[in-house]
């Protein structure tokens, strides 16, 4: 089964951030996704916007591309901060991460 498939998400948009707050700046997420995570001089992990610009502000997310997902919920259940979230976009309900059913 796909990680699509296991999670329910065909085709619906989800976005990942990361809660700074926990992270532990292991840097596992961007050895899985580096095109979605890096670490930044504070050594902590963000999220990258389009642009390839971190973004810093608290709670930020960004797109996961669908061809990335499997990359990013390795990310999610390798993290050792448990600081990574998935979300679907449209309702904002937690698929992948510490908050996920």
């Amino acid at each position: 089964m796909s990680v699509q498939q296991e999670a329910g998400v065909d085709g619906e948009a989800l976005e990942v951030w990361i809660d700074q707050d926990l992270c532990t700046g292991d840097g596992i997420c961007a050895q899985y996704a580096p095109e979605v995570f890096e670490l930044d001089i504070d050594g902590l992990a963000y999220v990258k916007g389009a642009d390839d610009e971190l973004l810093q502000a608290p709670g930020a997310a960004t797109p996961v591309p669908l061809p990335l997902l499997t990359d990013v919920v390795d990310s999610v259940k390798e993290c050792p901060g448990e600081c990574i979230h998935v979300r679907r976009v449209s309702d904002r309900a937690e698929v992948y991460g510490p908050d996920s059913e």
